[in-house]
């Protein structure tokens, strides 16, 4: 904790003060902890209004990075928008380290988190890379996926031909491998050793049968019971991995439709992430195993990175410095 007090930082303080590679990182340490016996708990939903909106939060503990806190966020509510507020306490006084504006870091943490599954999940010979959309979310995931295996190429989906398009053209200028837009999902997919989807849809985003043996895929754009970003083929066909198992019955829409077909059964996790991150559970075990992990988004990774920036700005003086009274002192006046 700074000398005066807590730090308030705004998307601008925090954007570029860490590379992609940095964030995997933090968010690989935060899983390790969680995998160790950190606690952390899934994120709850209240939705309401007219128009309608939602508000969320999740929250964790990380004492060995020594921060807890989390993301409180809202959606809808007629503005087409969302705000983040994420905040940040030390896990050992209890005291509030910083405020966040929230909104910037999301991408990088989420691609992050992407990547981990990915280098605990992922043939280490894996190659070929697909991308099943393109916005903000898929920018941040093939940044961090990067980070983790040497891929050559990465094949690039999303229905609308001019978004997928100047998202392979800028992402191909950016990163080393050749970035190209296809079209269709299946030719993204078939032949891929690793797939990433993010997207909004409710509705698979390709065929299972499209997979090769020896993919893994990470799925980031749902959380909510009723949608999914793969089919039951394709949960069936894979070591399913979650990031939370408590959030697997509440909102793993890619988990609970599979199950409500028959395609699998209430054992088919195999652990959580962390686990497989801290060595408590394998992961991969065959070249030729279909491996998933299925990210909804926890404070894991918000805490580990956010814990990550807090120190960065400390460092080169970045945010302003605000007051929380402690609640002995603010209740007596």
């Amino acid at each position: 904790m700074t000398d005066d007090g807590t730090l308030f930082l705004t998307s601008d303080d925090v954007r570029g003060l860490a590379t992609p590679g940095e964030y995997v990182d933090a968010v690989r340490e935060g899983y390790r902890e969680r995998g160790e016996g950190a606690p952390a708990r899934p994120r709850t939903r209240l939705t309401g209004g007219d128009p309608p909106g939602m508000l969320t939060g999740y929250t964790a503990m990380l004492p060995e990075t020594g921060a807890m806190g989390g993301y409180m966020y809202t959606g809808g509510f007629g503005s087409g928008d969302a705000h983040f507020v994420l905040p940040l306490f030390d896990a050992d006084t209890g005291a509030p380290l910083a405020v966040f504006d929230g909104a910037s870091l999301n991408p990088f943490k989420t691609g992050a988190t992407g990547a981990v599954g990915i280098d605990a999940l992922a043939r280490e010979d894996a190659t070929g890379l697909a991308v099943i959309g393109s916005g903000s979310q898929a920018r941040g995931q093939l940044r961090a996926a990067v980070t983790v295996r040497e891929f050559d190429t990465v094949r690039v989906f999303s229905p609308t031909r001019q978004s997928r398009e100047s998202f392979a053209e800028a992402m191909d200028e950016e990163l080393d491998p050749a970035v190209r837009a296809v079209d269709s999902s299946a030719e993204a997919v078939t032949d891929a050793d690793v797939v990433i989807t993010a997207t909004t849809a409710a509705e698979p985003v390709f065929d299972g049968a499209d997979l090769a043996d020896g993919a893994h895929i990470t799925c980031m754009g749902q959380y909510d019971p009723e949608k999914r970003e793969v089919d039951g083929e394709t949960v069936a066909r894979a070591t399913y991995v979650p990031d939370l198992r408590e959030r697997v019955e509440r909102d793993a829409g890619a988990f609970l439709l599979a199950r409500e077909e028959g395609a699998i059964g209430d054992d088919h996790v195999h652990a959580e992430l962390g686990e497989v991150v801290a060595g408590v559970e394998p992961g991969r075990t065959r070249d030729d195993e279909v491996t998933l992990f299925d990210s909804g988004g926890t404070a894991i990774e918000t805490v580990a990175a956010a814990h990550m920036l807090y120190e960065r700005a400390v460092d080169t003086g970045l945010g302003r410095e605000i007051e929380f009274l402690p609640a002995s002192r603010a209740f007596e006046e």
